[in-house]
């Protein structure tokens, strides 16, 4: 095995959680694919300690929600760049975390507003993946102090082939796409077998711009009572 900080590739050997392990099979022996995990690996080597999150949680997302599993899809754009902030889930943070990101606080802004919910103490959002809900970066990894430092490396394609693969096998999916990005990322899905519900980016530079006040929450909880599936426990 090569570990380098524990990165979760063994050689072509992908450590990620068995179902979408299968699902996405083919992605690994692509030549994109190859190239991204020699400069994963490289960046673990060049800057120990400051390529976030931890390389056994760069799959996280995936460990936490199986591809049979997902009922929701929240779409992110990179990691946090701040040391222990990251963790593997999009907009998610280590519960130790104070003060609270800024986006993160904001989607527990609208939260209490639309479904009266205290605002947690706690950034970990593990108990929503573990309810169905893909909390999914487009770029799985970043280093430290500067944002979408990893973007263009190849993350997105795969990504992209993530979104497609829910899109070809699962219906009565709700995505909720926050941001022109997430928007663009997700352009593919199907919306007469998904719900697809769109809003600005939660960051304070974009949430009073229709992102509260959007109640992303209980349409998404009424589309799947609506479909017979569980509602999330938000």
């Amino acid at each position: 095995m090569l570990c380098v900080n524990c990165v979760t590739f063994v050689f072509m050997d992908v450590a990620i959680e068995p179902s979408w392990k299968k699902a996405l099979e083919s992605e690994f022996s692509k030549p994109y694919f190859e190239q991204l995990v020699s400069f994963v690996k490289s960046e673990y080597q060049s800057h120990p300690g400051s390529i976030f999150p931890k390389g056994n949680e760069i799959f996280r997302a995936f460990e936490a929600c199986p591809l049979d599993d997902v009922k929701v899809v929240i779409l992110g754009q990179d990691p946090y760049p701040t040391k222990g902030h990251a963790h593997g889930l999009c907009f998610s943070c280590e519960p130790h975390v104070r003060p609270l990101p800024k986006s993160l606080k904001n989607i527990y802004k609208e939260l209490q507003s639309d479904l009266g919910i205290n605002p947690p103490e706690s950034g970990d959002l593990n108990a929503w993946a573990e309810q169905g809900v893909l909390l999914l970066n487009a770029t799985l990894t970043v280093r430290e102090g500067q944002p979408e430092s990893h973007a263009g490396k190849g993350w997105e394609l795969f990504t992209d082939a993530v979104i497609n693969t829910l899109n070809e096998k699962k219906s009565n999916v709700v995505y909720l796409l926050w941001g022109s990005k997430a928007q663009r990322k997700a352009e593919n899905v199907d919306p007469n077998k998904n719900l697809i519900l769109r809003a600005p980016h939660p960051s304070p530079l974009s949430a009073h711009r229709g992102f509260f006040g959007s109640k992303p929450f209980s349409q998404c909880n009424e589309y799947l009572k609506r479909v017979g599936l569980q509602e999330i426990d938000w």
